[in-house]
């Protein structure tokens, strides 16, 4: 078994806090630090414009999607980095939809993140498409010849319900339809084969389980079959055939680069670097059998010490994610309760308290104290107090 000590160590996390919300901010690598202010003084302020070729700029968003490529079951120059996960949602929906012109009906289920389903009901608008959302469960069911695109998060960012990808794309599949999974919940969580499982298009955000700091870029992965077809609407000068051709016309670049658009946050990409090493020695079979240890044994000690809370994930892990949540009437109050207690976890409305827990740097002694405080704030009604029903702007 691998040896996890010396990931949690790779990381700055406060004294006295135990963090189970690296499924909404992972905490800061150590090495982070160093890698950005080292980028800016070295790099950015000695070679100024010069950086995007000496440095490496201009490559950074493909190297860097390497990296990340290896943790998403996706092969080298399949992955590229930049703009945010809306973008990257709209470019690989609209691409997608472009593949299937016959077909005019997205699939996505209510358990989807709103903002992709944001994204997606303006898209539809736009392209004469209808968006249809159903619940988890019948997805599978839902699947029909009239399908153009499959489109789901992978882990469902309350319940921590993880779809089985393989089997949902293989449906669609035999529908004669694409698949394109959202994996913000699943990249650096849990053992994510894209390949594998044979996914058309899949996108993710760096800043949970990857750790790559607030507003790190995200990622997009084009399956090879569709590299050279993909033609997505947001057509930007980083994604031209020739960028600095200047053409007055867009001809996409080959392949996964075209599915750039702006100019790549370099200072952000440098920290995400540094966040990828901790990487290097670690499978992801290691990975996924530690997430099932915490989660199960957090699941156990709630439901032993809170009988009161209500499981709000799946009790099996195989389609549970690396989240659990528990339902509660008074989930935010609680929630409060033991953020200022040291217990980091978040809530979602109505009445969810979310807890996600990254085997690089959490272990059974954050799941020990985890339930002891918790235990504690629901039985003595400390939660109960003013300034804890007070909601904030960030949930």
């Amino acid at each position: 078994m691998f040896d996890f000590s010396k990931t949690r160590a790779a990381f700055h996390l406060p004294d006295g806090v135990t963090y189970l919300d690296g499924n909404s901010l992972g905490p800061m690598p150590r090495a982070a630090q160093g890698r950005v202010a080292a980028m800016m003084a070295d790099e950015w302020s000695e070679m100024l414009i010069g950086g995007w070729n000496k440095a490496g700029w201009y490559a950074q968003p493909r190297r860097v999607g390497d990296r990340i490529a290896r943790l998403i079951g996706a092969g080298p120059g399949e992955v590229v980095m930049g703009d945010t996960l809306s973008i990257k949602v709209f470019q690989a929906l609209s691409a997608a939809l472009a593949l299937r012109p016959d077909r005019r009906v997205i699939l996505s289920d209510s358990g989807n993140f709103p903002s992709d389903l944001y994204v997606a009901e303006g898209l539809a608008r736009a392209m004469g498409a209808t968006l249809r959302v159903v619940d988890p469960g019948d997805v599978a069911q839902a699947i029909g010849d009239d399908l153009a695109v499959l489109m789901l998060t992978e882990v469902d960012y309350r319940t921590g319900r993880r779809h089985d990808m393989a089997d949902l794309t293989a449906r669609a599949h035999r529908a004669g339809a694409l698949a394109l999974w959202d994996l913000a919940h699943s990249a650096g969580a849990v053992d994510v084969d894209l390949t594998g499982a044979d996914a058309d298009f899949a996108v993710g955000c760096t800043y949970k389980y990857l750790n790559g700091g607030p507003g790190a870029p995200a990622f997009i992965w084009t399956h090879p079959r569709h590299a050279a077809a993909a033609q997505p609407i947001l057509q930007g000068w980083m994604g031209h055939a020739a960028p600095f051709a200047f053409d007055a016309e867009y001809r996409p670049a080959p392949g996964i680069e075209r599915m750039r658009v702006g100019t790549p946050p370099v200072i952000a990409l440098a920290a995400l670097e540094a966040a990828l090493d901790v990487w290097d020695d670690l499978s992801l079979s290691d990975l996924r059998a530690q997430s099932i240890r915490l989660t199960q044994a957090f699941i156990a000690g709630v439901e032993a010490a809170c009988p009161e809370l209500v499981l709000n994930s799946p009790r099996d892990p195989q389609g549970r994610g690396s989240q659990v949540s528990f339902r509660h009437p008074q989930a935010y109050a609680v929630m409060q309760a033991l953020i200022a207690a040291g217990v980091v976890g978040d809530f979602r409305a109505p009445d969810v308290l979310r807890f996600g827990f990254a085997p690089l740097y959490n272990d059974l002694a954050d799941v020990e104290r985890a339930v002891g405080v918790l235990a504690r704030i629901v039985h003595d009604g400390s939660w109960d107090r003013a300034e804890f029903h007070q909601k904030a702007d960030v949930t």
